[in-house]
């Protein structure tokens, strides 16, 4: 018997994507592991949104911002990895708690 995947099973997943973002946004202290748990959100908002186009009225529109956040996460990863980098070669760490140096 084929079980019928529904909405319910896509909000589940994007839930749990969420709450593995948002632990690894706040429990880790390596900047590139705070990097990826805020793509981990971003991959949750995107499940929501092709979710909603398929099993709701939302027409194309919910692909469209889809495909919105996925050029503002490769923006956002750009960006972010090039301050990493900065900041590594200046102070030879990339633990977010040892950043507040930089305002001397």
């Amino acid at each position: 018997m084929p079980m019928h995947v529904g909405l319910v099973h896509f909000l589940v997943v994007s839930a749990v994507l969420f709450s593995l973002g948002i632990y690894g946004v706040i429990t880790r202290k390596n900047a590139i592991m705070v990097l990826m748990g805020i793509e981990l959100i971003l991959n949750a908002a995107n499940i929501n949104f092709i979710a909603f186009t398929r099993f709701g009225t939302m027409n194309i529109s919910g692909q469209v911002v889809a495909v919105f956040v996925i050029i503002l996460a490769a923006a956002e990863a750009a960006v972010l990895l090039a301050i990493v980098l900065n900041i590594f070669q200046q102070m030879n760490t990339v633990n977010v708690d040892e950043v507040d140096k930089l305002k001397n």
